[in-house]
């Protein structure tokens, strides 16, 4: 696997640049702390809209669709962000060289994101038990915390961040180590 993410990023290096460290994010289905608010509400939003929609339908006319469009977002709010999520974190990939960080990530089409190690500002990490955690870079936007996990959704955009990597500590002090450097 290790083999995969350095040749998915070794044609985005310059000349001389090696790569220090490789990563990709946790995979599969990742429950956040947004979580807490988002599946009740999700749940709520889908369910009124289908119980809507049956009661318009049974009313009889065309007024029922109007609520078939709420009802596709109710259920991507209840499943498709978790799929989505999942499709996107594992189409992702970060690489760490001594002048940089790369993210390369998308599903339908490839971005491509190059952060200048000596002009970062405001990192920080969070780490749980296992070692595992998410490194942010650049300043917080406090109205960001309920859209963890939701980069996906149209602007829900949020600042850069190598999101469920392992040995987040680590990775944490070679950025730091590579931005003292020079």
């Amino acid at each position: 696997m290790r083999r995969d993410i350095q040749s998915e990023l070794r044609q985005h290096l310059d000349n001389n640049e090696t790569l220090l460290w490789t990563g990709q994010p946790k995979k599969g289905i990742v429950f956040r702390t947004a979580d807490i608010f988002l599946i009740p509400f999700s749940l709520l939003w889908c369910g009124f809209a289908i119980f809507w929609v049956i009661g318009a339908s049974q009313a009889g006319g065309l007024f029922g669709l109007f609520g078939v469009p709420f009802v596709i977002i109710g259920l991507i709010f209840v499943f498709g962000r978790f799929i989505i999520d999942s499709k996107q974190r594992e189409n992702t990939y970060y690489g760490l060289t001594k002048d940089r960080i790369i993210i390369k990530s998308g599903v339908i089409s490839k971005n491509v994101k190059s952060l200048n190690i000596r002009t970062l500002s405001d990192i920080e990490y969070n780490e749980k038990n296992d070692g595992s955690g998410t490194i942010s870079i650049g300043p917080k936007n406090p109205m960001m915390i309920w859209g963890n996990g939701m980069n996906w959704w149209p602007g829900m955009k949020t600042n850069p961040q190598l999101d469920l990597i392992q040995n987040v500590r680590k990775v944490y002090n070679q950025i730091i180590e590579n931005q003292k450097e020079k």
